[in-house]
């Protein structure tokens, strides 16, 4: 046999995966098990705790595509800050914690075809947007701090300041509620 004749035969083929992609399916199926769980429950609390979970398991995605800063951006503001925000907005504005008959709609037929429509769009806009880009493989890696820090301040300062203060905006909204329902009392 030739040496490339050896290098074929050793080559991992498309249908032979490697661990981390058997990981990164598995780890997926279970992030969009725990998605749907999430807009399915009756819930609402644990609704956020599946939330918990979907997030969680993005994370888990990031690391197996190493982008390890993205992965913990991910728990820290996702998982810790934006789950918490809504779980304080949840208690402060005493909104049901046990299966709550306002979650339930007589819309969903027209909810899901709207979800899927909006969601198609979204997967024809994201494609034909990055159609022709490429991944620079010769300079930094794609995941790292550095290359993700030149993005976010260069091309995303005005979109992550703005999401900043909707957050707020949104908790002092549920403190202002809250205190006016203890007012009427």
């Amino acid at each position: 046999m030739t040496g490339t004749t050896v290098l074929a035969a050793n080559a991992p083929g498309f249908l032979s995966p490697s661990g981390v992609e058997i990981a990164f399916l598995l780890v997926g199926i279970a992030t969009l098990g725990a998605a749907v769980v999430t807009v399915t429950t009756k819930q609402l609390v644990h609704a956020a705790l599946w939330l918990v979970m979907a997030l969680g398991g993005l994370a888990v995605e990031y690391l197996l595509l190493t982008a390890e800063f993205i992965a913990w951006v991910q728990v820290l503001i996702y998982v810790g800050s934006v789950v918490v925000l809504l779980l304080f907005g949840l208690m402060l504005t005493k909104a049901p914690i046990g299966r709550s008959p306002d979650a339930d709609s007589a819309n969903r037929w027209p909810a899901l075809g709207v979800a899927v429509a909006a969601a198609a769009a979204l997967v024809w806009v994201v494609v034909d947007a990055f159609r022709t880009t490429w991944i620079d493989l010769r300079g930094a890696p794609q995941g790292s701090t550095k290359v993700s820090g030149e993005i976010l301040f260069r091309h995303w300062v005005l979109p992550f300041e703005a999401l900043s203060v909707l957050l707020l905006a949104a908790l002092v909204g549920a403190i202002v509620l809250s205190r006016r329902k203890k007012e009427e009392r």
